[in-house]
């Protein structure tokens, strides 16, 4: 890895190896998103790990976030800095990173999540000569699309990722191909220190439980199939492929939408536009536009037919792993991680899509991943109790492959090999 601030990091590690093991050990991760501040996998990710690595009780978790004050010990709340308030985004984002990092001074190891954080861990790590360490769940340059959201601020988040990743002392992928995009992005990284962790599902929490109640507030028909959609509203999500795809449906499947958040106007006016369009052509059209607490969700997922995930860039795909859990195949596209989750003819159906190398996942001929990704789920839903074979086995692969308890042990052990140079 490159390591024009690494003598730091190894100076710390060797200060710091006899303790690795003690409970007395602390750790400060760094996140935008904690409970109940949770719009996406990111966040999702770092609520499960902090649990995994509390329950160990061999580690002194400190959780730093973004936003209002938590009422959880050991989790502090930074706010925007006032004198920021018309500021760009993020520059707002960097004021807030920077108290973060003052309050990390003391710790053992700091552990960044998202851009967002990133530039937090880097100067902690500067201030108090602990090692720092990444978890990659996207990446800056594999989302251009962000300079509509973010203008100028697109170059300083890309600044501050750049920075963070080549100075730090691990990068840990959530799936083997991000890690591929990571590598490819930042070719100043050592590949030995860029290591895969996948994210997890707590199965317990999720997991089929029907509720028709929740259904029928929205006007979703239990007893009819439906594919069901989880996600924000933006570019890398595929949300406008999926509509022009699911003109194609039979016409008694309904197309339930649990979409909200939108990055930007333009991208909220055309999924609306492509919405319209749709309910214009066949009933059975449900768009939920809100971020609906996880019991809702579940009762979703719990009455689909099928899931369908049409991302262009997906590092990994938690939403797929919470749809599995449920016991819901999974239509998704073979891009990112999605293929380390989502098992072809076993668990559901890989969409095949060419993708222009420019960083923004446009498949090379949109109408062909449109007509592909409307054939998977067309063939979803042609065979209920074909389907209902692959959401059994999705609930088992889910159980199997991705608990966080068997995650926090892999990221402990990354903790202890860095604190350990």
């Amino acid at each position: 890895m490159h390591r024009r601030e690494g003598g730091s990091h190894r100076v710390g590690a060797r200060r710091l190896g006899a303790r690795r093991y003690s409970a007395s050990m602390r750790v400060d991760i760094l996140s935008k998103e904690y409970p109940p501040a949770i719009y996406g996998g990111a966040g999702v990710h770092v609520a499960e790990l902090v649990r995994a690595l509390r329950a160990r009780g061999d580690v002194d978790v400190q959780v730093r976030c973004f936003g209002a004050e938590r009422d959880e010990s050991g989790t502090t709340g930074y706010a925007d800095l006032p004198e920021l308030g018309s500021a760009n985004a993020a520059l707002q984002t960097l004021g807030v990173d920077v108290a973060i990092a003052a309050g990390t001074v003391g710790a053992d190891l700091v552990h960044s999540h998202t851009w967002y954080a990133n530039f937090a861990g880097h100067l902690g790590s500067l201030l108090g000569g602990m090692p720092h360490i990444v978890t990659a769940h996207s990446l800056e340059p594999m989302r251009p699309w962000k300079a509509e959201q973010l203008g100028g601020g697109y170059r300083v988040s890309s600044f501050a990722e750049r920075t963070a990743y080549e100075s730090a002392a691990a990068v840990i992928a959530v799936s083997e191909g991000m890690r591929q995009d990571i590598l490819r992005s930042y070719p100043a990284l050592d590949p030995a220190d860029v290591l895969v962790v996948h994210n997890g599902i707590d199965s317990q929490l999720w997991a089929r439980r029907r509720d028709d109640e929740v259904l029928a507030r929205w006007g979703v028909d239990p007893a009819k199939p439906s594919v069901v959609f989880v996600g924000r509203i933006t570019r890398q999500k595929g949300l406008p492929y999926l509509l022009r795809a699911c003109a194609s449906l039979p016409p008694e499947v309904q197309v339930v939408l649990l979409a909200g958040a939108p990055d930007t106007p333009e991208i909220k006016a055309e999924v609306e536009g492509l919405m319209e369009d749709l309910r214009a052509q066949r009933s059975g059209v449900v768009w939920v536009p809100e971020m609906l607490p996880r019991a809702q969700v579940i009762a979703f997922l719990s009455a689909a037919t099928v899931f369908a995930c049409p991302s262009v860039y997906e590092p990994l795909g938690i939403v797929n792993l919470e749809a599995m859990a449920c016991e819901l195949p999974v239509v998704a596209t073979a891009t990112g991680g999605i293929p380390e989750v989502v098992v072809d003819g076993e668990t559901g159906w890989l969409v095949p899509i060419e993708q222009v190398q420019d960083g923004t996942g446009t498949p090379v001929d949109p109408d062909r991943f449109v007509a592909d990704l409307a054939a998977a789920l067309c063939d979803a839903v042609s065979d209920p109790e074909r389907a209902r074979r692959f959401g059994l086995a999705g609930r088992q692969r889910a159980v199997d492959s991705f608990s966080w308890a068997s995650i926090g042990d892999k990221t402990m052990a990354v903790y202890q090999s860095v604190l350990s140079r």
